[in-house]
């Protein structure tokens, strides 16, 4: 499809309202036909989780919604309290699960630092850690994932992953989303409840979820929105301003760290701009216009964007049968 009109921040712009009955009563349809009274959500304390949170509340009402706090040993000291305060404003029931002690059961946090040390061996006890990309706009040559580790003193270094390392760390970190989905799995069965996914369009198309982890449920309401709409429609819900106004963070690592120098290359305004005229073939020069970018920098981001979903592509796809088996008709 071929875009014609003016193309800025406004192109995002949404009937708030409509759009809120309209995920609403999808969710209420898809409730119906699964035979199931309600939804569980499991809380981050971000914008996107609380958005989902409350439609669930808009659609059902908050005494068949249902939220799980679940932190661990790397998650931010205000996360509890941001994610509780999601529950008790739109007055819904909800638990806390910690779940360092399965984390660490399953070797979780020994398989991490064990990677880490590939590439720094002295990486131990006390220290803290991220890994980055670097930003596809400022160079248009081969990123490599780097971690940052900082030791008991404070002092900070940058080292280049290997290709064994990085994977072994993101194995390990995967742990944390399919352990909290196991979770939300338990709370949605005893309660005859559905699970929801929180991943924005943004995420979800370019595979920024973890596959059996939080890219798994039974419904994802905010997949088709892009992420500067989940922002504005979290105002709109009345989501609580100090959400509203965190910056967007994986929670992941022991050192504080953004999704942009993780995952994507540029705030998440240009990012849902790029991605717009990526799907909807606008000229790079009305891309580059709109969101302050060279015409080169745009086809750096275009360029990753179609690489993403090239090598994320596998984590959309359903398991691979033999022959087609016939499906139950609802």
């Amino acid at each position: 499809m071929t875009h014609t009109t003016t193309f800025g921040p406004d192109t995002l712009a949404l009937d708030l309202a409509a759009e809120t009955e309209r995920i609403s009563q999808t969710i209420r349809d898809y409730l119906r036909g699964a035979r199931r009274k309600g939804a569980v959500i499991a809380l981050s304390g971000g914008i996107d989780s609380s958005v989902t949170a409350a439609l669930c509340v808009a659609a059902l009402g908050p005494e068949r919604t249902f939220g799980l706090h679940m932190p661990e040993r790397a998650s931010s000291p205000e996360t509890i309290s941001l994610s509780r305060s999601i529950s008790d404003h739109f007055g819904f029931d909800s638990v806390l699960e910690e779940i360092a002690e399965t984390l660490a059961a399953a070797g979780c946090y020994s398989r991490y630092d064990e990677s880490v040390r590939k590439v720094v061996p002295e990486y131990g006890e006390g220290w803290k850690s991220k890994i980055v990309l670097p930003s596809v706009v400022d160079d248009g040559t081969l990123r490599v994932y780097q971690v940052v580790v900082e030791n008991p003193d404070g002092e900070q270094s940058s080292h280049r992953l290997t290709t064994e390392a990085y994977l072994g760390i993101v194995a390990a970190t995967n742990f944390k989303q399919r352990v909290r989905k196991m979770m939300e799995y338990y709370h949605a069965d005893r309660l005859n409840y559905v699970t929801t996914g929180t991943p924005n369009r943004l995420e979800y198309d370019q595979g920024f979820f973890v596959k059996l982890g939080d890219g798994s449920a039974d419904v994802k309401p905010i997949a088709h929105l892009y992420k500067t709409q989940v922002y504005a429609l979290a105002e709109h819900l009345g989501v609580p301003e100090a959400i509203r106004t965190r910056p967007s963070t994986t929670d992941t690592y022991t050192l504080e760290q953004s999704q942009e120098e993780f995952y994507f290359s540029l705030p998440h305004h240009l990012m849902d701009l790029c991605l717009y005229g990526v799907n909807h073939d606008v000229p790079e020069e009305q891309v580059a216009e709109a969101t302050g970018l060279t015409v080169e920098q745009v086809r750096r981001v275009n360029a990753d964007i179609e690489q993403k979903r090239r090598t994320t592509g596998y984590l959309h796809q359903p398991p691979v049968l033999v022959e087609d088996v016939a499906e139950i008709q609802y």
